[in-house]
């Protein structure tokens, strides 16, 4: 009598349940961001001191009190929610970059002194990073909630343990590290480094975030020498 044997799993294949990650990880760089903000001269952020923060933070407190601990439950709700308070990041982020490049161009109240021109400098490249992160880690995939339940066949962003599957355990699933890294790499490197784009909304969103650093670090580090000379 021939036995039939169970088919060997695929190292893509999903894992049963739910894959369990924390919501501390990106909550704690949202709490990171909206502190940044708080910081930033008046003239590079997007609205009064407390606006962002306060709105930021209720977006925060609905996604935590609608998928407590790990993140796992896809909502239609919790999904806008995540894109909404993202986006804000992203456009907070931005404009802050884009009046600090018009304040090195035509001179601003940062532009003076070197000391405050790093810190308003830096100060709005950590928020690029952190904004950008969070970006790749709620549009890859379909967001948190669904890479938790099932990968995409085809990734738009391609991490090693993807693209060697040797390299990773068979239900591995980038965390919010991981984009995090990625956000890091790609805001000094200013190209891929170890994650390769694939999707035609991570090659543009990276290259604008390339773009970004660079005029960031670029104009920040000529006019801070050109004070102190």
């Amino acid at each position: 009598m021939t036995r039939h044997h169970p088919p060997e799993q695929s190292a893509h294949q999903d894992p049963p349940g739910p894959f369990d990650e924390s919501r501390w990880p990106m909550a704690s760089a949202v709490l990171a961001a909206m502190v940044l903000t708080v910081l930033l001269p008046d003239g590079l952020r997007l609205a009064p001191r407390w606006v962002l923060p306060v709105v930021e933070g209720v977006l925060l407190l609905a996604l935590i009190g609608g998928d407590q601990g790990r993140i796992d439950r896809r909502s239609t709700f919790l999904r806008a929610v995540s894109i909404t308070l993202v986006g804000a990041l992203a456009l907070s982020a931005v404009w802050s970059t884009v009046h600090l490049v018009d304040d090195l161009i035509h001179g601003g109240p940062e532009t003076g002194s070197a000391s405050s021109l790093l810190q308003a400098g830096g100060t709005v490249w950590v928020c690029t990073i952190l904004a950008f992160a969070l970006l790749y880690y709620e549009l890859d995939g379909g967001g948190a909630a669904a890479r938790a339940h099932r990968m995409p066949p085809t990734p738009a962003l391609a991490f090693p343990q993807q693209l060697n599957p040797a390299l990773g355990a068979a239900d591995w699933r980038p965390r919010f590290i991981d984009y995090l890294y990625l956000g890091l790499t790609n805001a000094t490197a200013f190209s891929p480094t170890d994650v390769m784009p694939l999707a035609p909304w991570a090659k543009a969103v990276m290259s604008v975030q390339a773009l970004l650093s660079l005029l960031i670090l670029g104009l920040v580090i000529a006019r801070a020498v050109n004070v102190l000379a």
